[in-house]
C-alpha cells in the first residue's frame, strides 16, 4: 500500500492509551525499510518513546490477525524471544488501513554465544507443549494462516506425512499447475503418491516458525535472537531446521548447539530438500518464473528415487 505523510493515526493513539494506560501523542513517524507486503513505520511518542508499526490496506487485516496469533505462540512457549504485541486496530473509509503495534526493538549487540544460545533456545522451543495449539492435538494450528502473502493451510492432521503433503505440498502444486509441463505434473502427483517413502513422522508435535530464514531473526533487547514475522503451525522441527539452509543458513554454533539439545532423527538432510520444496513453490506462486528452476530440481530429485 501507498503511506501518506497525512495518514489519520487517530485510532492508533487511542489503541496506545489504552494499552499504555496513560494518553498517548504521536508527534514523528518515520518509514523503515525491508518487508515487501506490508508498510512499516517507526513511531515516536509524546514522551520520547518509539513503536513498531506495520500497515496495509483495510482489507487485510486479516495479515495481522494471523500475525498476533503466531507471535502468541511463540511467546507462549517460554523458549525464545520475541516482540510483545500491543494491539492491532483499523481504520475505514476513505485513507484506511489496518495495522498491528509491537514494541519497537533497537538491535543491541549480541551476548557472547549468540548462535549456540539461539541453538538451544529454538530447540526448547521444538519441544514446547503444542496440545493448545491444534484441536484433537496431532500437526497443524487452530486456524488458517499466512505464508509470505499467501495462505498456509492448516487443518489439523494425526499423521505429520499426510499433513505436510495434503496441507504443504498439495496446495502449492495446485497453485503453481501452470508452470509445468503435463509431464512434470504428473511426476509431482507421483512425488505426492510416495511421500511417505522420504518423510518419517517425529518424536513429538513442535511449534515451528514456519519461515525461518535470517530476514525473521532480530537480535532482542537482552542481546539474545529473537524471532519476528511468524508462519506457525505445529509440524516436525526438522522443517524449521530445513528452512534455516535454504537461504545461506545460520552460523555453525547453531546447528552444533541445536543438535547438542535436540539430537535429529537419522536421514534428515535426505529429507531436508523435500521440506524446502514448499517453501521454493511458495516463492514460485509468489514471485514467478526465477524459482522454477530451484523447484524442478529438487522434484527430479526425489523423482528419480521413486
Amino acid at each position: 500500500m501507498r503511506f501518506s505523510a497525512s495518514l489519520d493515526l487517530a485510532p492508533v493513539e487511542e489503541l496506545l492509551s489504552s494499552t499504555l494506560e496513560r494518553p498517548v501523542r504521536i508527534i514523528r513517524t518515520g518509514r523503515l525499510s525491508g518487508g515487501d507486503i506490508n508498510v512499516a513505520l517507526k513511531l515516536t511518542l509524546d514522551d520520547g518513546s518509539h513503536v513498531f508499526m506495520k500497515m496495509n490496506e483495510e482489507e487485510n487485516a486479516s495479515f495481522f490477525r494471523a500475525e498476533t496469533q503466531g507471535l502468541a505462540a511463540i511467546a507462549g512457549s517460554g523458549a525464545i524471544g520475541t516482540p510483545r504485541v500491543l494491539g492491532r486496530t483499523q481504520k475505514g473509509g476513505p485513507g484506511g488501513y489496518s495495522c498491528l503495534l509491537l514494541t519497537f526493538v533497537s538491535e543491541k549487540k549480541r551476548i557472547p554465544g549468540y548462535f549456540e544460545t539461539f541453538g538451544r533456545e529454538l530447540a526448547a522451543m521444538h519441544r514446547a507443549d503444542t496440545t493448545a495449539l491444534v484441536p484433537g492435538g496431532g500437526f497443524g494450528f487452530f486456524c488458517d494462516n499466512y505464508i509470505g502473502a499467501g495462505v498456509q493451510y492448516n487443518k489439523p492432521h494425526k499423521s505429520w506425512i499426510t499433513f505436510f503433503r495434503d496441507r504443504r505440498l498439495m496446495p502449492q502444486i495446485e497453485a503453481t499447475a501452470g508452470y509445468f509441463t503435463a509431464e512434470e505434473r504428473k511426476r509431482a502427483v507421483s512425488l505426492l503418491d510416495h511421500i511417505g517413502d522420504f518423510l518419517v513422522e517425529p518424536e513429538r508435535p513442535s511449534l515451528l516458525h514456519g519461515d525461518l530464514w535470517a530476514g525473521n531473526v532480530i537480535t532482542g533487547d537482552d542481546g539474545k535472537a529473537w524471532l519476528i514475522d511468524p508462519a506457525v503451525y505445529v509440524g516436525h522441527a526438522e522443517a524449521d531446521l530445513a528452512m534455516t539452509e535454504l537461504f545461506g543458513g545460520f552460523a555453525p554454533e547453531f546447528y552444533h548447539a541445536y543438535r547438542e539439545a535436540a539430537p535429529l532423527q537419522p536421514g534428515y538432510e535426505h529429507r531436508r530438500d523435500l521440506y524446502n520444496l514448499y517453501h521454493l513453490l511458495n516463492h514460485l506462486h509468489l514471485f514467478g518464473h526465477a524459482y522454477l528452476p530451484a523447484v524442478k530440481r529438487v522434484m527430479e530429485k526425489y523423482g528419480k528415487m521413486i
